[in-house]
């Protein structure tokens, strides 16, 4: 008797064959609606066949460590079944999906893993006649297959590259669901976790509906009338273009004409139309995620319950990815609803899931069992990308390539939804090149300038940008006015403009300021706002997007023109004021942006700005939006910058663990520090003594009000002596980020909050 696994609980080992079968059930029916599905059944049945070698089954007993069970199977995969998908996916089920060259998969031979293994492992049985005939003698020979993923081309693309990942999507969520069954077992048997819940998107679009009319009834009277009509004809401009076929499609609407709740009826709509399975929402940042999550809770929570809405991203408490090997898989998780959210996460077995771009396209390339186990997810789902004009333009070929390719290999839909559409179309030919199809996708809205010049509730005035303002100047012109926004680039400008007004009626919000700390100054902010007292706040870009503010006078300081644009959208939001709102767009005296593309675009806005007439100069027009694109690409060249090369370089290699690297969109040396916010003591003091117990993904929870995210500072940084970190347990310790507890009250301000002498410069970026 072979075996997978050790006892469990109920001291039943698991047997082997029986693992192999319903591994390989499992990843079949999750390819089912693909041309993956015999690939996949493949791969499940011999992703453990290293498991019948003995030096294994004395693993199980403790005897021995470090030994590779995987590349038997992918050896046995390349040579007798001539399938190079599965023979990645099996070789990367444990340590992660590798390279696609004919070297390295000929590295996968085990007699040559037996003289020299790269991770120093020991492999099962370096015989793999004696492996192959204890298979044979448990399980049926497999037909060959008809088709592959790769058959003998191992040219690399994009494209490929996304289909071999899927692949291994659907061998990763078997073999971990079957592993955890064997742990999960009662007296009756195997055990396996409940199935999320079904989309239901008929029934869930009149729940939406009614919500709509709900709040037009709400706001009747509060709204004028052509907002309410401009929003009717947003929402039935979604339904209409639902009834077409799944692929690409763009949304490009004004802010405030409720493009969030209509994309949102686009997919149930089309998810009905086509028997498409779940809706995932990709937004950039936490704060309207936050937001977005709470409206779509007050829409299906009462009918469907808490599992219909499943919220991912870093600081949801579900962890990431494990860094390490990981050589066995054995592991008895314990089950609680905070345990049953994060096994719904780790493969989004959820009708409606609501992520973050850096999770979703951070997962998209990867190459780790644990973040591509979702991957298969994405197969006939409605993807929904809001406010795509934050993706990251020096990634964009890829990106839309993979995209296309999801599409219309799939079955998915994939909408990319802003005020500001950038110019991708731009680059289909570059795009094409990864994914044949291109990027050419369907406007939702086949005339977004009737929403634009319907909605029109700004005059913007571009001041002269060789007249820059001192910080003292702009403070008088702000503090002429009882309720004004301003918008700088960098936080040490807010600081220093905060520091020049320096009246009680002067409010402030960048990331310095934890998010429960945020939450409160906006609650102070809209209360003002709606009560017509003396409000004015300077902020950073953190409030450009996704964050409901109306103004009736914004400042902006020079910006790439989607930033303008997005500013301006809280200015007179609602079109309450019986006149245009004031949009003035100034340049600081110390002029500074963040390094990199952003200084770049905000070049790009000055240099448009100036070869263009007044009357041209329109943010209101989707094609001045559309000729700024087409500057800035032309210019800044995203499908030649150094770091698209280097991806697309490692693309052509076949390299994954590169083109993951490539595609990491926030630095891995930061770090979450939950600060001591005196409007959350007793928060913070209840945090810091659960800390001693170390991190959990309960704790982490409770902390993200309270987390605000550093740089790691140098080692003799003065920092430090502030900091204490949160230790991890064995558990944590390869799949969550560092935490720490800031410990001085004294460094946390009111207004500003974090400030430190750091050497990190907290408020030079």
């Amino acid at each position: 008797m072979y075996y997978a696994h050790s006892a469990n609980r109920n001291n039943d080992w698991h047997q082997l064959k029986r693992h192999l079968s319903q591994t390989a059930f499992l990843a079949e029916s999750f390819a089912s609606n693909s041309f993956l599905k015999s690939e996949a059944q493949l791969a499940g049945f011999l992703h453990d066949v290293g498991k019948y070698g003995d030096l294994f089954q004395a693993r199980l007993h403790g005897k021995v460590s470090h030994v590779d069970h995987w590349s038997a199977g992918a050896w046995m995969a390349l040579l007798e079944y001539r399938s190079i998908a599965a023979a990645l996916s099996i070789q990367g089920h444990h340590i992660g999906l590798q390279q696609l060259d004919k070297q390295s998969l000929k590295r996968m031979d085990p007699q040559r893993l037996k003289e020299m293994h790269p991770l120093g492992f020991r492999v099962s049985e370096s015989n793999a006649n004696v492996l192959s005939d204890r298979f044979y003698a448990e399980c049926e020979r497999l037909p060959l297959l008809e088709q592959t993923v790769l058959a003998n081309d191992i040219t690399s693309s994009v494209s490929r590259m996304l289909d071999v990942r899927m692949l291994f999507s659907c061998l990763v969520d078997a073999d971990f669901i079957d592993t955890e069954a064997h742990f999960e077992s009662t007296a009756e048997g195997k055990k396996h976790r409940p199935l999320g819940l079904s989309l239901r998107a008929t029934d869930a679009l009149k729940l939406l509906q009614e919500y709509i009319q709900r709040l037009e009834t709400q706001k009747a009277g509060k709204t004028p009338t052509k907002v309410i009509e401009i929003r009717r004809k947003l929402l039935d401009a979604c339904l209409d273009a639902a009834q077409g076929e799944t692929g690409l499609f763009s949304l490009t609407a004004p802010t405030g004409s409720g493009k969030t709740l209509g994309m949102l009826a686009f997919a149930l709509q089309h998810a009905a139309n086509w028997a498409l399975d779940r809706v995932i929402v990709v937004i950039p940042y936490l704060s309207i995620i936050q937001q977005t999550v709470e409206v779509y809770q007050a829409i299906f929570r009462e009918h469907y319950g808490s599992e219909y809405i499943l919220e991912h991203h870093s600081l949801a408490g579900c962890g990431e990815e494990p860094a390490a090997a990981d050589d066995d898989g054995d592991s008895a998780p314990e089950i609680s609803p905070i345990r049953r959210l994060q096994l719904l996460s780790e493969n989004w077995d959820a009708p409606v899931i609501v992520t973050t771009s850096v999770q979703f396209l951070e997962s998209l390339f990867s190459n780790r069992p644990s973040a591509c186990r979702k991957l298969h997810r994405l197969m006939r789902s409605v993807v929904l990308f809001d406010e795509v004009q934050t993706l990251p333009a020096n990634l964009a070929v890829p990106m839309l390539a993979g995209l296309s390719h999801l599409a219309h290999q799939y079955g998915s839909t994939v909408v990319f939804a802003t005020a500001t559409q950038p110019a991708f179309d731009h680059l289909h030919a570059s795009v094409a090149k990864q994914c044949s199809r291109g990027w050419q996708p369907r406007p939702i809205v086949p005339n977004p300038h009737v929403l634009f010049g319907a909605l029109e509730r700004t005059t913007v005035r571009w001041e002269d940008p060789r007249t820059p303002f001192s910080w003292r100047r702009l403070a008088e012109r702000l503090m002429a006015y009882p309720q004004v926004l301003c918008i700088v680039n960098v936080k040490r400008h807010a600081r220093e403009l905060i520091e020049a007004m320096g009246d009680a009626d002067t409010f402030h919000l960048s990331t310095n300021l934890c998010p429960a700390h945020r939450e409160q100054v906006l609650g102070m902010v809209k209360e003002r706002l709606r009560g017509g007292q003396p409000v004015r706040l300077v902020a950073t870009q953190c409030v450009e997007a996704g964050v409901d503010l109306d103004f009736p006078v914004v400042w902006r300081a020079y910006a790439p023109l989607d930033a303008i644009i997005q500013a301006a959208g809280r200015c007179n939001r609602d079109g309450r004021m019986n006149r245009a709102g004031d949009v003035y767009v100034f340049m600081p005296e110390d002029e500074a942006y963040p390094v990199g593309y952003y200084e770049q675009a905000a070049q790009i806005t000055k240099i448009l700005l100036r070869g263009l007439k007044k009357k041209t100069q329109d943010i209101q027009d989707p094609d001045f939006v559309q000729s700024y694109y087409r500057m800035l690409y032309d210019m800044a060249r995203p499908d030649v910058s150094e770091r698209a090369q280097e991806i697309l370089n490692a693309v052509k290699a076949g390299d994954f663990p590169r083109v993951a690297r490539g595609f990491r969109l926030i630095p891995r040396d930061s770090m979450n520090v939950v600060v001591p916010y005196a409007g959350a003591r007793e928060e913070y003091r209840l945090l810091d003594a659960d800390a001693s117990e170390g991190l959990n993904r309960y704790w982490i929870r409770r902390a993200r009000r309270l987390a605000i995210n550093l740089f790691r500072p140098q080692p003799d940084d003065p920092i430090w002596c502030n900091m204490r970190p949160v230790p991890l347990t064995r558990r944590a310790a390869d799949s969550l980020s560092e935490w720490y507890i800031y410990l001085n009250p004294e460094d946390y301000d009111e207004r500003l909050g974090l400030v430190t002498q750091s050497r990190t410069h907290l408020w030079m970026i």
